[in-house]
């Protein structure tokens, strides 16, 4: 019996049968490797392929599968590492498994549809869509980690779109320094002519089907807020509600966050999303142009000259082509070039290549002065070369940024803020004795300017 023919037939059925989406997030990879005693042994990309196929899709599967072979087939899911070394991964102990008038904060043009799919965030988009067909039952908490301009909060809007489309639940996307604010605003009233405002605040946050809090890390800065969410968190993990979190780094890696706030991020499922190879580079940009007059004017080599120039921030990518479109439509071309482009990008790379963050900024600036790696100034190195730049860079970020001591410390890897403000004492002690670093520094200085 040809295995391959067989499970050919059965994909074509099963597209006939699905919408495209699902086909090629769930079916479209799969390979039968065998049929022996009336069981069917099907590879699948990843673990959360098994958990999904035999939840959501066994029944279709089997039924179409009995039509195509006249014989009753049981399935059994596998990954290729499982298949050559002889071993299961147990997917079932993964996770913990109103229409009002409800406004959800959900932006409605970000989709799956128009997530541009690359090795980078192909596993986090897989899990993100699991969560968003059978929430509260799959994967719970899922917490989605990387650096900035990476996807994160568009793949979180698509799940709330995507849910909001094929069902009636309530869904709430929020930043957590919205949580914080409210919470502390909240606060700071008279507590005993608060208790509505209490109740309010409760109900917003506990009331629903999907609450999704972007931005994590920042709720690292206000402990009181950190009771209040563990608080949360734990009533609608109770109660089978989704709970979808992004931060620009792991859940081991918040340091400043309560450790069992840490132990129930990791209760569900951790993805992270990397910066995007070359190929999806190219692929965003022409998703990006599609529909525009001015396509069929963007050579292949404009594309690359972006791509190449925009590696690890999906952000840059958007303001290089909106800039190259309105730079020819300013100068009246019809026609863009190499020459044009780079004339229109010219201060542009220069510019984005430092973080909006001013924080991360200084960071570039001070690591670039001084020969050593961002990771340096954040890592808990303490020899001289690193030391000293760390202290500078804090010293600026706290006298010229006027940042918290707090978020300072977080930004520099999680540093108590009685290290940050030694640090900035230090400098300033330094600066006093020393012109040839009070020179240096005010050169950094300039540059941010």
């Amino acid at each position: 019996m040809d295995v391959s023919s067989i499970w050919n037939q059965f994909l074509i059925k099963i597209k006939e049968n699905t919408n495209s989406m699902i086909y090629e997030t769930w079916f479209m990879d799969t390979k039968l490797l065998s049929l022996e005693n009336n069981l069917a042994k099907v590879l699948v990309p990843m673990h959360v392929h098994k958990k999904f196929l035999k939840e959501n899709y066994n029944d279709l599967i089997e039924k179409t599968f009995t039509d195509i072979t006249g014989s009753i087939f049981k399935f059994e899911y596998f990954t290729e590492d499982e298949y050559e070394n002889n071993f299961t991964i147990d997917t079932n102990n993964v996770g913990i498994p109103s229409n009002q008038d409800f406004d959800s904060n959900i932006k409605p043009e970000y989709t799956f549809e128009n997530y541009i799919v690359g090795q980078s965030n192909k596993f986090a988009r897989t899990t993100a869509l699991a969560v968003a067909e059978k929430p509260g039952m799959m994967y719970n908490p899922l917490f989605i980690y990387g650096s900035s301009g990476l996807g994160k909060t568009h793949l979180m809007h698509a799940i709330g779109n995507y849910i909001l489309k094929n069902s009636k639940k309530r869904v709430l996307y929020v930043t957590s320094e919205q949580f914080v604010n409210e919470f502390i605003e909240l606060y700071r009233k008279n507590k005993e002519d608060n208790i509505e405002d209490v109740q309010h605040f409760k109900k917003k946050y506990r009331d629903l089907d999907v609450l999704m809090i972007d931005d994590i890390q920042y709720l690292q800065i206000a402990n009181s807020a950190q009771q209040e969410f563990f608080n949360t968190f734990n009533e609608l993990h109770g109660n089978n509600k989704q709970i979808i979190i992004s931060s620009d780094r792991s859940p081991d890696d918040l340091n400043k966050l309560e450790q069992r706030l840490q132990t129930r991020f990791n209760w569900g499922i951790t993805t992270d999303i990397l910066p995007p190879d070359f190929k999806l580079r190219i692929d965003i940009i022409n998703k990006k142009i599609e529909g525009n007059p001015l396509a069929s004017e963007f050579p292949d080599e404009v594309k690359e000259y972006i791509a190449s120039n925009c590696s690890s921030d999906i952000r840059k990518l958007e303001g290089s082509i909106t800039r190259i479109m309105a730079y020819a439509t300013i100068m009246n071309s019809n026609k863009i070039d190499l020459e044009l482009a780079t004339e229109a990008l010219r201060d542009y790379f220069v510019k984005s290549n430092l973080s909006k963050s001013k924080i991360d900024q200084v960071m570039q600036l001070v690591a670039s002065t001084y020969n050593i790696t961002i990771e340096d100034l954040k890592s808990k190195r303490r020899m001289a070369k690193i030391s000293v730049p760390r202290q500078v860079a804090m010293y600026i970020c706290r006298t010229h940024l006027n940042e918290t001591l707090p978020k300072i410390g977080i930004e520099f890897g999680g540093k108590d803020h009685t290290t940050v403000m030694h640090s900035v004492d230090k400098i300033a002690s330094e600066i006093k004795k020393d012109k040839n670093l009070e020179i240096q520094i005010q050169k950094i200085i300039d540059q941010i300017k």
